[in-house]
């Protein structure tokens, strides 16, 4: 772990490398346009080539897919426990899903013409769901969840497969679940170039959603344009900001749930509080040797964890904002005063008694968030980036008559008399 106090030398170097940009290594890049290249060239042959030497899987054509025998096999697996715990997840998430979804309208403008937007969703839209050292049920339902909730009548879902070409049962089941209609064993770069591009056997779609390893956001950056994209999510992150209030044990708790995910995983605790970072710091060595995935969250310590004594709290909004975390985990005895200056964090957790796995798992929200500072730009996977915005304009005699001045010095300043005159002959017949 990186441990700092704003008294140390080199505090103020590592605060301003805080200040990300996400952007991608040039080996990713280059290897990630390879995949593509390689698959628009030869289509399910390299996704089968790929497969094998990504995921150890040797499939056939006819085994991309999985079978409708392979989910109903899943769903007699499972057990009544995650069956409910999928539908009590899903529950919240349509809910709230279906609050964030854009409701159509129309009105009069100055002219008298009538103006509006509807909104109706995607026809067919892929997810992705990171496969990797454990089977992200919850993934699935925040993704093909709130495409079901936004009424897409179509959902494509990738995720890699296992050396023996299966799928975890319980993802399988939270999919169905979920409302997907058609899934393929594939990931990495491959699958959102298989879904962007398509194949002869795969119909490609119309946006993509999902987090990903940076392979998986580097291919979705470059095929921005042969199809759209939502955000780009990468590994997990999560910033604690706590003045004396906070919960040591709860902090702690909190880091290395978000560490366990490992990889390229970043935490990061920040506190004005000297004792408080000191108390965190102990907490997190005896409760690390508690969990099973230990070994994984020793590494993300040991390369992904910094933990700050800042000058004051106000430091530390800032740092907030700079670094803008995928989690922010916000513990303040004045929390009106410090909420409304976050501006960019993927979501926020408010208090010692939030814990953001409730928030992975559970409370509704999509969990698909920016990471790598594109929370400064981008925000959280919502429903409505599920639905496709039209505008509309239906005018009669007046509404042409009262604008057609203005029309007409647009189309003299622009040298477009075609566009004055289309207006012009409605008043003339």
């Amino acid at each position: 772990m990186i441990i700092l106090s704003h008294l140390d030398s080199g505090y103020a170097a590592f605060v301003r490398r805080l200040n990300r940009r996400a952007l991608p290594e040039p080996g990713v890049r280059d290897l990630v346009s390879e995949i593509i290249a390689e698959v628009a060239a030869r289509g399910d042959r390299a996704l089968l080539a790929y497969t094998k030497r990504f995921d150890g899987a040797v499939l056939k054509t006819r085994e991309i897919f999985i079978s409708a025998a392979e989910f109903a096999a899943a769903e007699l697996a499972v057990s009544a426990a995650t069956k409910t715990a999928v539908a009590r997840s899903l529950k919240n998430i349509h809910a709230f899903a279906k609050r964030s979804l854009r409701q159509d309208w129309s009105a009069r403008n100055a002219e008298g013409a009538i103006v509006g937007e509807r909104f109706t969703p995607f026809e067919r839209v892929g997810v992705y769901v990171p496969g990797g050292t454990a089977p992200l049920v919850s993934t699935a339902l925040m993704t093909a969840g709130v495409a079901q909730a936004a009424g897409v009548p179509e959902i494509l879902a990738a995720t890699p497969c296992g050396i023996d070409g299966a799928v975890n049962p319980a993802l399988l089941y939270a999919l169905r679940a979920a409302g997907v209609t058609e899934a393929i064993k594939v990931g990495g770069a491959q699958g959102i170039a298989a879904m962007a591009i398509g194949t002869r056997t795969i119909r490609p779609v119309d946006r993509i959603f999902g987090p990903g390893n940076r392979f998986v956001v580097e291919a979705k950056r470059q095929l921005v344009g042969a199809v759209s994209i939502d955000l780009l999510p990468g590994p997990s992150e999560l910033l604690v900001l706590a003045d004396k209030t906070g919960n040591a044990s709860f902090i702690a708790a909190d880091l290395l749930a978000q560490a366990e995910h490992g990889g390229d995983s970043v935490v990061g605790f920040a506190t004005d509080s000297k004792a408080l970072l000191g108390k965190v710091i102990k907490a997190i060595e005896k409760q690390v040797a508690m969990l099973s995935r230990a070994r994984i969250i020793r590494e993300v310590l040991k390369r992904g964890t910094f933990l700050l004594h800042l000058k004051s709290f106000a430091e530390g909004v800032a740092i907030a904002n700079t670094f803008a975390p995928e989690h922010l985990s916000l513990i303040t005895a004045d929390e009106d005063r410090w909420l409304p200056l976050i501006r960019s964090a993927g979501a926020i957790y408010l208090g010692n008694e939030s814990p953001v796995a409730v928030g992975d798992f559970l409370a509704g929200p999509s969990h698909t968030l920016p990471t790598g500072g594109a929370g400064r730009s981008y925000s959280g996977l919502r429903a409505d980036q599920f639905q496709r915005r039209t505008s509309m304009v239906k005018m009669d005699r007046v509404a042409v008559a009262n604008s057609l001045s203005v029309v007409a010095e647009f189309a003299r300043l622009e040298g477009l008399d075609a566009h004055g005159r289309s207006a012009a002959i409605r008043l003339e017949q």
